[in-house]
Order: C-alpha cells, then sequence, then structure tokens
C-alpha cells in the first residue's frame, strides 16, 4: 500500500512540475494575482523591432544600403497588400503613421532611422502609370532631402533582406508598405491578408494582418484573441458565464496541428465549468462572436482588455 501511495504521489508530484516548466518558467515577475509584471506592456515607443530598432540586419536595405537611391520606382502586385511601392531593385518602400503628410514631416531619426533607412529623394522617378506630382521630397532635420509621395515620407526596412519581403509591415502598428499613390497598401476586396480566405489545415495558425501585423487564426482563419484579465500562472480564466455566448473558447488543437506558433505553454486549460481550452504560453484563447468572416478583427481593443494573439501568446496591443 505504501509503494503504491508513494508511487503516486511521485507521478503527481511530476505532472505539477512538467505543467510548472510549461507555465511557470520565463514568466517574468509575477504579481499576487499571477498577472505577469509589464507583460502586458505597449510594444516599445512605435518603432516595434525586436532588438529594439533592428539595427543592420546586413541586406541590402540595412543602414548603409539606406543611403542608395531609390531610382526608377515601380509598383508590384502583392496577392496579400495589393499593390506596393518598391525602389528599383524591388525592395518594399514604407510610411510612418507618426510621420505627417500635410505639410510633409519625419519623425523617425537617430536610431529609428537605423531599423528604417530613409529613402533619399535624388534621383527618384515616378512608377510608370503614375502621377509623377505625387513624387517629392522632405528636408529632414539633419539636411538630406528624402523621398515623398504624395507628402508621405518614405523609408526601408533593414529586416528586408531581398526584394518583394514586406517584413516591415504592421510592425509597431505604425509601419506600413506604401501604395502608389502615398496611402497604406491595403488588398483589394477578395483577396489578400485582411479579406477572407479559405480555412486554414492548420488547427492553429498565423497570417498577417494589415494593421496588427502577425496574429494567429484557428483553423477557419478566425482571428484568435487573448484576454488581459485572464493570468497564465496560476492558469485562470476571467471569462465566465455570459461571457462566453461573446468569446468562445479555442477547443484543443494537438500539437502537430500547428503552424508558427510557440509550442512552449501550449497545453489544455481544464477550466472549472468542465470546458476544455487551448491556451499559448498558458494563455486562455478565445474567438469573437462579432467576427463574421476569416480576416476580421472586430474584437481588437474591446473593453481595452481584448486583443488578437500573438505568436508568442502575447496580446497584440497595435491600435486599429
Amino acid at each position: 500500500m505504501k509503494t503504491w501511495r508513494s508511487a503516486s504521489l511521485v507521478a503527481t508530484a511530476a505532472a505539477v512540475l512538467a505543467l510548472t516548466t510549461a507555465c511557470g518558467q520565463d514568466q517574468g515577475e509575477q504579481s499576487p494575482k499571477g498577472q505577469n509584471v509589464g507583460n502586458e506592456a505597449p510594444a516599445g515607443d512605435g518603432y516595434g523591432s525586436d532588438d529594439g530598432y533592428g539595427s543592420d540586419s546586413g541586406s541590402a536595405a540595412g543602414a548603409k544600403g539606406g543611403a542608395k537611391a531609390a531610382g526608377q520606382l515601380a509598383v508590384r502586385d502583392s496577392k496579400e497588400l495589393g499593390k506596393v511601392v518598391t525602389d528599383s531593385a524591388g525592395f518594399t518602400l514604407y510610411r510612418f503613421d507618426k510621420d505627417s503628410a500635410e505639410p510633409p514631416e519625419s519623425n523617425c531619426s537617430g536610431a529609428c532611422a537605423k531599423a528604417w533607412p530613409v529613402v533619399p529623394a535624388k534621383g527618384a522617378k515616378a512608377a510608370p502609370g503614375v502621377d509623377a506630382a505625387l513624387i517629392g521630397e522632405v528636408t529632414r532635420s539633419d539636411g538630406g532631402k528624402q523621398l515623398t509621395i504624395d507628402g508621405w515620407p518614405m523609408y526601408r526596412f533593414a529586416k528586408d533582406a531581398k526584394p518583394g519581403d514586406i517584413k516591415g509591415q504592421g510592425v509597431g502598428g505604425t509601419w506600413f508598405a506604401a501604395a502608389p499613390d502615398g496611402k497604406k497598401a491595403k488588398a483589394a476586396p477578395g483577396g489578400g491578408a485582411g479579406a477572407a480566405r479559405p480555412a486554414d489545415p492548420a488547427g492553429l495558425s498565423t497570417r498577417d494582418d494589415p494593421e496588427l501585423g502577425e496574429i494567429v487564426v484557428d483553423k477557419n482563419g478566425m482571428t484568435v484573441y487573448r484576454f488581459t484579465k485572464d493570468s497564465a500562472w496560476p492558469m485562470k480564466s476571467a471569462c465566465t458565464g455570459a461571457c462566453l455566448k461573446k468569446w468562445p473558447v479555442v477547443e484543443p488543437v494537438a500539437k502537430n496541428d500547428t503552424k508558427g506558433v510557440v509550442k512552449k505553454g501550449f497545453v489544455t486549460f481544464n477550466r472549472p465549468d468542465g470546458l476544455k481550452q487551448q491556451t499559448l504560453d498558458c494563455w486562455p484563447l478565445y474567438t469573437f462572436a462579432g467576427d463574421a468572416k476569416p480576416g476580421d478583427t472586430n474584437g481588437q481593443g474591446v473593453g481595452g482588455t481584448w486583443f488578437a494573439a500573438a505568436p508568442d501568446g502575447k496580446a497584440v496591443r497595435a491600435a486599429r
């Protein structure tokens, strides 16, 4: 009897240790309620690169490459974003929401300009079929002349390693690929990252949202959300009862039925109400009843507590 009891206790302890390892490690300093202190802080200063500013990636569009003339601009048809402006080498041009077009003004300098090299105005020519009157320049604080399209200053992104890359799209909720008219590139209805798309075969995967960046979606392509009143350790959901009618739980998904999401803390939460809920980095996951079709993000920012989930389980705080 003692031997059986000892074995049972060992097994229970092992299970608790496994869950602790999955959900209790690398969570940062814990508050008394189990919420990570600082875990939900807004992303940096809006520049949004992973290493602060993403300085010198070694690509052709890096800090040194940023001094290269844009030359003959071109328009590329992106499956995700529709028509996007590129330089003569095929690198995507971006605009920054913290800049202004009337009057033209750049608010990206110093370390920011290392992550987002400015595009010189000299030698830039309008893309074929695009009104040349939209091409202009703005004098920067350092005296340099920066290319503008319809008043918006243009940049490259240091982490775009090759022509056609659009890794800067949606970074920090403030950086977007530029359309030929200087506006934010946006897919036309019926196509692109922000529009309805066929169901994804993976139980959980990701997509690039034009406004939020990379976010998690379920097997039907519906946006997956996080609730900031929940906690990861101890694992707890603050959405119960009537709340679940608006925010249905994401049912358990097999690890091998995922694509692009972290596997750490990818465990099933056995809720007190008897439901089984999938978690990401131990954070409970939900969908939103107000999303009518794949690509909808109507739950983003609701109540200041509901946010789309990032591939690492964090809440995407980018403003819509």
